[in-house]
């Protein structure tokens, strides 16, 4: 295992940073080009249509998540056939995943309109869209095992490359297929699966390695290696802990959504604005945890706690900082970011009376955000998911008894706490982690 060094937790950090930025960039883009055709029903259409096929995909993300933490442990250990099996393994469940996604796209569809109702018009478009961009499911659901994979390898500037040309091509394209060649909202459909199939392609050429090591295609019991019941058991074991845990965070920031409407549409807007300072610090944050994830993990294949502990304190270091100059730049330019996201006065004010919320997420969530990094890259997922479930009762029962007396105040006060319990309760579950790596 190489010296751990700032520049090494950079090289994996900052690239990550860098992707998260693509995502936003791109659902502008879909919907300024479908924009353009001066119809409300296509905008509506694309907007609910991903909504709903994001929600479906997004069961499958415990792929990424998992895959990084056993392939991370097999590469610290050097056992680099182990890690080819890991990914093979992985992207056999997203070609099951998808393919169901795809069989079952009926029902499923039918699932989301009846909790998302739309007009009649906003729904024939939306199938129509979803029933072209649904054969990307396999390629797309792949593509989070490679992600996890290329994570645990420190590959993340890859990640990078597919993640600019995947998002590059879909807006490409996007600009083709409407605009100039008229396809509308099936347009947008077709320029997003060309592309999700294309960085897929692109992802598994990065990977070609695992599919070529020396101990994968040599080994006479590579099957059974790929098969056995005991690894598939523990594979399943986390990918689940990590589901649950992510549908508990899931559904703390969809009760805003459904709670928050009880104060009416300005305080609704307002709380979906300040969500997206929430998601900006999720995503600095993110690239320091998926360090974590590789560094810890690795670590903890090699059964070196000193270069497990030096990896936890080096890189909470940089989570705690940025989560400090993010503090700093949204309780400056707070105000400024809120007046540019919308020209509504009476939303602008209202969000404003949040703003010492959005300064202080960011310091919070810097512990709780990076000892998810770390417990998911030693695949202690039980105890991640055992104090999710713990922060989330809480989060409810604060909230419910501060809606009465503070109103929309309560649900950021709830959140912050939310955050607090998450972070204490894994830090008190560390030591034992730690204990637990032979010197």
């Amino acid at each position: 295992m190489a010296d751990l060094t700032h520049r090494r937790i950079l090289h994996v950090a900052v690239p990550v940073v860098l992707a998260n930025i693509t995502v936003p960039l791109l659902g502008l883009v879909d919907t300024g080009v479908i924009g353009q055709l001066g119809l409300a029903a296509p905008i509506g259409a694309v907007g609910i249509g991903a909504i709903i096929l994001t929600a479906l995909y997004w069961i499958f993300g415990f792929l990424r998540m998992g895959t990084t933490g056993f392939a991370a442990q097999a590469i610290g250990a050097g056992d680099s056939g182990e890690a080819s099996i890991i990914l093979i393994r992985a992207l056999g469940i997203a070609a099951l995943g998808g393919l169901s996604i795809v069989v079952l796209q009926s029902p499923l569809f039918a699932l989301g309109f009846w909790l998302s109702p739309a007009s009649s018009e906003v729904e024939t478009l939306a199938r129509s869209y979803m029933g072209l961009r649904v054969w990307s499911a396999p390629f797309l659901i792949a593509t989070f095992a490679i992600t996890g994979w290329l994570v645990a390898a420190e590959r993340t500037r890859d990640i990078l490359v597919i993640q600019l040309a995947m998002n590059g091509m879909n807006i490409g394209l996007d600009l083709l297929f409407v605009p100039v060649f008229g396809w509308g909202v099936q347009g947008v459909a077709a320029a997003t699966v060309i592309a999700e199939i294309s960085g897929c392609v692109l992802g598994l050429w990065y990977c070609r390695a695992a599919f070529t090591a020396a101990p994968w295609s040599a080994s006479s019991n590579a099957w059974a290696r790929l098969l056995d019941p005991v690894k598939l058991k523990r594979f399943a074991s986390v990918n689940i802990d990590i589901l649950i845990r992510s549908l508990l965070l899931q559904a703390i920031f969809m009760s805003f959504l459904f709670f928050g409407a009880a104060y009416g549409d300005t305080r609704l807007a307002a709380n979906h604005i300040l969500l997206q300072f929430v998601s900006v610090t999720a995503y600095a944050m993110d690239g320091f945890a998926f360090a974590a994830e590789s560094l810890v993990g690795q670590a903890l294949g090699a059964r070196r706690r000193s270069a497990f502990r030096r990896a936890t304190l080096m890189v909470s270091l940089w989570c705690f900082g940025t989560g400090a100059l993010l503090a700093l730049v949204f309780a400056l330019f707070g105000g400024a970011i809120i007046d540019a996201m919308t020209t509504a006065p009476d939303v602008r004010g209202a969000a404003r009376d949040y703003l010492i919320y959005m300064a202080l997420t960011p310091l919070i969530s810097a512990a709780p955000f990076m000892l998810d990094g770390i417990f998911i890259g030693a695949t202690r997922t039980r105890d991640m998911r055992n104090m999710m479930v713990i922060s989330t009762a809480i989060y409810f029962a604060t909230a419910l008894t501060l809606m009465p007396i503070a109103g929309n105040h309560g649900f950021w006060i709830a959140l912050l706490i939310s955050f607090v319990v998450r972070g204490a309760t894994l830090a008190a579950k560390y030591p034992a982690l730690e204990q637990s790596i032979d010197s």
